[in-house]
């Protein structure tokens, strides 16, 4: 969607900067695909939610599984074409109640397209306190655990520490500098890159003084409160 973006990509990779990015893979034509290789580009994670139409558009509203599976073998074809061992491929399913059952199909779909790995993620619900119709029957597939009163409560501990906060940071559309991706309405915007440099930002008493408060007290943030990190997230295959 982004025109520029490869673009971007191949002026991170010429100052030895990794890249890595997300997609629902419906952009993926020959040409696009093969733009993307040469940008050399590190890592692309392709979301399949599910093994069947009818599933995966229970999660992705609108979308086709028919164009992700395209889009990934475009992928596939300009690596062989161009030689190239990037990117590293990765399917990733978000675990839900809908598509749980076709964990073991989608599985066989990746391994047989010859995607690099394939990883099963939990997924972060809204509202599931009183139990959401998206958490997973499969207990190893669900961030959150069932209380003896019938309400829900997320499964990892709330312990006061975050290693994303010294490891990363996102940047919005518009400059903004968040703590993380958990910040999806930019509460706290540590600056912008228009009006300072990266570093003095990651190192600012604002992002210094966040860093802090998470580790006096997890629980007081409110992006924080519904977080995984600290749990197992993932499985990859």
């Amino acid at each position: 969607m982004n025109k520029d973006f490869c673009k971007m990509i191949k002026e991170a990779h010429d100052k030895n900067i990794y890249t890595v990015t997300s997609t629902n893979g419906h952009f993926l034509t020959s040409r696009v695909a093969e733009e993307v290789v040469a940008s050399g580009l590190d890592r692309l994670i392709i979301s399949i939610d599910g093994s069947t139409q009818e599933v995966y558009e229970q999660y992705r509203k609108g979308g086709k599984l028919e164009k992700v599976l395209l889009g990934t073998q475009n992928i596939i074809d300009a690596k062989r074409k161009a030689r190239s061992k990037k990117p590293y491929i990765i399917f990733q399913m978000l675990v839900v109640a809908p598509n749980e059952h076709q964990i073991e199909d989608v599985k066989a779909i990746g391994k047989k397209m010859g995607v690099d790995k394939i990883i099963l993620k939990t997924a972060q619900i809204y509202d599931f306190e009183q139990g959401n119709e998206l958490i997973p029957k499969q207990d190893k597939y669900s961030r959150y655990k069932k209380r003896a009163d019938g309400t829900y409560t997320i499964k990892n501990e709330m312990k006061n520490q975050c290693w994303k906060l010294w490891h990363s940071a996102v940047s919005t559309f518009d400059g903004q500098i968040l703590p993380c991706c958990f910040d999806k309405d930019a509460q706290y915007n540590m600056g912008k890159w228009e009006e300072n440099h990266f570093n003095n930002i990651w190192k600012s008493k604002n992002y210094d003084d966040f860093r802090q408060k998470l580790l006096l007290s997890r629980s007081g943030i409110d992006i924080c409160k519904n977080c995984s990190e600290g749990t197992k997230v993932w499985e990859s295959i």
